[in-house]
């Protein structure tokens, strides 16, 4: 069994244009405030990290490292979901996703992708810089719009996406490897990784590749109705980051998963401050310290009612209420006694 480590709290919610939310001396010290151990860095955020200077320099991420340190903060992760999404973008969601890449690159999906895997192999250098295990991504998707199958899915679409999603990947993840850290695919609603069977899909078509891993987080579980628990104990082994998010489910006559296009506040799934939902984290952290999962506890804030700054103080003290201090002893170690083969014999009748 393992303590996990925490809390920590995942910035790209909070990033703002106001203090202190709009440098790094002010969010570390924010966090520090509220009782964060760690932080999770939004690489798109340039005045958190300048992702090409950390690649090419380890003394930028002594200095970055240093810095955050100086608040009683930890890096946890970096996270580039952003620049992970457009790693496999189906045409369909080219301009909307543009938004996420360079204005230079917009209207242009090879360029795009070229981008994006450079981007996301900087962030694994980075990572070994700094002294990290884990690194926080989504897979991006070419299949999503197929999800339900009508029209009817023609044979051999689903093998074919996935397996040119697992070419496009398997450099990155290569180089990750060659850097020692592990890729924590976010599995998540709107990826090809959405689920159990996509992971171990995914996982296949990468020959098994072993920096294919999971950041857990339940509340996407919650809005497709997965077995959040089971999930653990399924894919443990696989378990390298944590998002600690809540959210509810409520069906009514007239919506139900798919939403019925409404805005957030409107769905019969929505995402919840943390203890306001239907999640049930002391199981989900007892499960994880008991299959001895290394990870940080880091909040992800993403709620229709409450506000961040609100969820933000809240989520610190309920991740610290939540985290389990891994026994390393047997309650009745007292009642022991030194082994005997004699007696062991005699009580077997021997």
């Amino acid at each position: 069994m393992k303590t996990i480590k925490g809390p920590a709290v995942f910035l790209a919610q909070f990033v703002d244009s106001k203090p202190p939310f709009n440098s790094l001396e002010g969010i570390c010290q924010w966090a520090a405030d509220l009782g964060y151990k760690g932080i999770q860095i939004p690489t798109w955020e340039s005045f958190l990290i300048d992702l090409d200077l950390a690649a090419s320099s380890k003394d930028y991420c002594d200095h970055l490292k240093g810095t955050i340190n100086s608040y009683g903060l930890e890096i946890t992760e970096l996270s580039t979901h952003l620049q992970g999404q457009l790693v496999a973008v189906n045409p369909a969601y080219d301009s909307m996703f543009d938004a996420f890449a360079p204005k230079a690159l917009h209207g242009n999906p090879k360029a795009r992708t070229e981008w994006a895997i450079d981007t996301v192999k900087k962030a694994a250098t980075a990572s070994k810089h700094l002294g990290l295990n884990a690194h926080a991504t989504f897979s991006g998707a070419l299949l999503w719009h197929t999800m339900h199958p009508w029209p009817q899915r023609p044979k051999g679409l689903v093998e074919m996406g996935f397996e040119e999603l697992a070419k496009r990947w398997l450099p990155i993840l290569n180089h990750f490897d060659a850097q020692g850290v592990d890729v924590c695919y976010e599995i998540h609603p709107g990826e090809d990784l959405h689920d159990g069977d996509t992971f171990e899909r995914f996982l296949a078509a990468t020959g098994n590749h072993k920096r294919v891993n999971i950041l857990y987080d339940p509340s996407h579980f919650v809005l497709q109705q997965l077995d959040y628990i089971a999930y653990i104990d399924h894919y443990h082994e696989f378990i390298k980051a944590f998002h600690v998010k809540d959210s509810e489910f409520n069906p009514t006559g007239k919506k139900g998963a798919f939403g019925g296009y409404n805005d957030w506040q409107d769905r019969a799934g929505r995402y919840r401050s943390l203890g306001d939902g239907q999640i049930d984290f002391k199981t989900i952290f007892s499960k994880l310290t008991q299959y001895g999962c290394d990870v940080w506890a880091v909040m992800e804030w993403e709620c229709v009612i409450k506000s961040p700054e609100q969820g933000a103080r809240e989520g610190a003290k309920f991740i610290a209420d939540h985290i389990i201090e891994a026994t390393q002893k047997t309650f009745d170690d007292f009642a022991g006694a030194a082994t005997d083969p004699a007696q062991l014999k005699q009580i077997l009748g021997l």
